[in-house]
């Protein structure tokens, strides 16, 4: 690690903590030449793959635009934020376990539709409703009917 002071190499650690909820490792430094310190901090890289659109665009994954769309669908429904935010952890694991360097929007709303089944009914025939952009009221019943079930 480069000194930011002086751009000496030649550094060690004085000093390593890591954080209160494990997330970083917060490392204090000292410069071998000019003797002063600085921090660092330590933090997994992790890579989502890109989402590629039903018109073939490639845009990044953007956990805040999961979470919107999830809430939408769960606005005024007595789900917790942990229930929620559990469910986004799930979502994303998967994400990452599949090793993909892309993933259609359609298995990523699939994803999606697969944990809201598990917290709400309602919030899950909410989402695919908007999702699977239904032609005639006989689609919506089959829907709903599969969910009675």
């Amino acid at each position: 690690m480069k000194c930011p002071f002086c751009g000496n190499a030649d550094t060690q650690v004085v000093e390593t903590r890591v954080s209160e909820d494990g997330d970083f490792i917060r490392r204090r430094r000292q410069c071998a030449d000019c003797e002063k310190r600085f921090t660092t901090y330590e933090r997994p890289e992790v890579n989502f793959p890109a989402v590629v659109k039903k018109d073939g665009r490639r845009i990044d994954y953007q956990r805040g635009k999961l979470l919107a769309s999830m809430n939408l669908a769960l606005r005024k429904r007595p789900v917790s934020t942990e229930q929620v935010d559990a469910a986004m952890e799930r979502i994303e694991e998967k994400l990452l376990t599949l090793g993909l360097r892309e993933i259609p929007s359609s298995r990523l709303g699939e994803l999606v539709m697969r944990e809201l089944k598990k917290l709400d009914k309602v919030a899950y025939v909410r989402f695919a409703s908007v999702y699977r952009s239904f032609e005639d009221i006989d689609e919506f019943k089959t829907l709903v009917d599969e969910v009675r079930r």
